[in-house]
């Protein structure tokens, strides 16, 4: 029996919604014969897979490690040598706060074959379901993309530079150290600073909450939100509330000609 070519392909599975999935993640799904995806991916896409592929979950969530990160790394050599082509599925795009780099350089290591897919991350399309555009003309020029929690499980020292800059700030992984976050931004004076924070973002299970820098502590708490969420600071998600206000206005209008009001 001839053995296939080890190889691994890091791939994004997007945001949540089954449908942001790209292309090119299908088509490689389809040549899979091992797939180690994360609690983050949407079940809906494991149906795209390859149905003669080994699955196997590797739950990577903040209190969920079905598998550590060294043996993860092990699996993928290992099952790569042993069956050919290992496709490691994670959410949003794994080159943003996702690891994907680094098991790509360990599979290189080993002689794997390795390949990049990559995936709409959640840091862009979440905020966008939910009409909050990341820069928009005469509110926002930039925009900062950070992990609330470093590798040291400590704040990362980017968010007080951010908190300095006019851009829309957008945090991932940063619900447990909200209060600091918080804190860095009152310091600035941007106590009324529009806040927004998306939780299961592009999913049926998706909540939001809106507030500005000083409630939204209190707004988590009345939302009961909790991880996976995005939390985004900046002028911009004022939108939001912009465009409802628009639809909500053309459909009043709409219905009062309807009725001759």
């Amino acid at each position: 029996m001839s053995i296939k070519n080890p190889k691994l392909t890091v791939v994004g599975a997007g945001p949540g919604d089954v449908d942001l999935i790209t292309v090119k993640a299908i088509k490689v799904l389809k040549t899979a014969d091992v797939v180690l995806y994360d609690a983050l991916v949407n079940d809906e896409i494991l149906d795209y897979i390859n149905s003669k592929a080994e699955l196997i979950f590797v739950g990577k969530r903040k209190g969920c490690y079905a598998y550590q990160q060294d043996q993860i790394n092990e699996l993928i050599v290992s099952r790569a040598n042993k069956f050919g082509h290992v496709v490691r599925l994670k959410g949003g795009d794994p080159f943003i706060f996702g690891r994907g780099a680094e098991e790509l350089e360990y599979g290189a290591k080993f002689g794997l074959e390795t390949a990049f897919v990559p995936g709409i991350s959640s840091a862009l399309a979440v905020p966008g379901s939910q009409n909050i555009p990341l820069t928009k003309r005469g509110f926002s020029e930039s925009f900062w993309v950070i992990t609330g929690t470093t590798k040291n499980h400590e704040l990362s020292s980017d968010i007080e530079l951010a908190a300095k800059s006019n851009a829309t700030v957008v945090v991932l992984m940063g619900m447990s150290k909200l209060p600091q976050i918080v804190q860095l931004f009152q310091q600035q004076g941007k106590n009324n600073l529009p806040v927004a924070i998306i939780q299961n973002g592009t999913t049926s299970y998706e909540k939001i909450g809106i507030g500005i820098v000083d409630n939204i502590e209190q707004v988590v708490k009345n939302e009961q939100l909790s991880n996976p969420a995005i939390i985004i600071f900046g002028e911009v998600v004022k939108h939001r509330e912009t465009i409802l206000t628009i639809q909500n206005q053309y459909q009043y209008e709409l219905n009062s000609a309807a009725y001759g009001t």
